[in-house]
């Protein structure tokens, strides 16, 4: 394998040096036409160097905003961010900790705009200043089905920590607080999946689906 990989496999994946006469936008980056392209990106953004690949995904991204209580060092704030970038959204805000476990982010946070809070209060002056609602997720009492809920265009999407779920001062800052419908015998599901359900919930409701790859 030539040059520098963003995957974690010992099998080549991606494409290798550019074939034939090289394109002359200047969005491709000449080391990777040289040495091909190993990155964890759809083929649209093959060989484009990395800033290019994020001005092109700020054209892209959708009026949403992932926040998530990161007090206990969570694990799940790597999957969180990789699917954030999946669904292009405006950015994911790291509330508590400064420092979290990127590995599951598989090199995504490159690309994803990513803000740290040292606490609730400030964040919720950020989402104050952008006119962004406040959706709790938590399967409190009182929460509605997010199945079935209208979540709001601009909205921030607020999850806790895996275990104990929203902080307290969380819960109350939210305009909303939605819960995905469960079936079987464990209380909660794993905070990272639970990220995923709410924001494709958010894209079935808001989002261009011509606009896919």
């Amino acid at each position: 394998m030539t040059g520098p990989t963003e995957w974690e496999f010992g099998e080549p994946v991606g494409v290798g040096p550019w074939e034939g006469e090289w394109p002359k936008d200047d969005r491709y980056d000449p080391a990777l036409l040289r040495e091909g392209d190993r990155r964890n990106v759809v083929d649209h953004y093959r060989y484009w160097r990395r800033d290019a690949v994020v001005a092109d995904l700020d054209q892209r991204r959708h009026d949403f905003h992932v926040a998530i209580e990161n007090l206990q060092h969570d694990h799940n704030i790597g999957t969180v961010v990789r699917t954030a970038n999946a669904f292009a959204a405006r950015a994911v805000h790291i509330v508590g900790r400064r420092r979290w476990n990127r590995r599951g982010a598989m090199v995504t946070d490159r690309y994803q705009h990513l803000e740290h809070h040292p606490d609730v209060e400030h964040l919720l002056k950020f989402a104050a200043a952008e006119d962004l609602v406040i959706v709790g997720v938590d399967n409190t009492p009182g929460s509605q089905r997010v199945e079935t809920a209208e979540l709001p265009r601009r909205a921030l999407l607020l999850f806790g920590q895996e275990g104990p779920g929203l902080t307290p001062q969380a819960r109350e800052a939210a305009a909303m607080t939605v819960s995905i419908a469960q079936f079987g015998s464990t209380r909660s599901i794993n905070a990272g999946v639970a990220a995923g359900i709410v924001m494709h919930a958010w894209i079935r409701r808001h989002a261009d689906l011509d606009q896919a790859w």
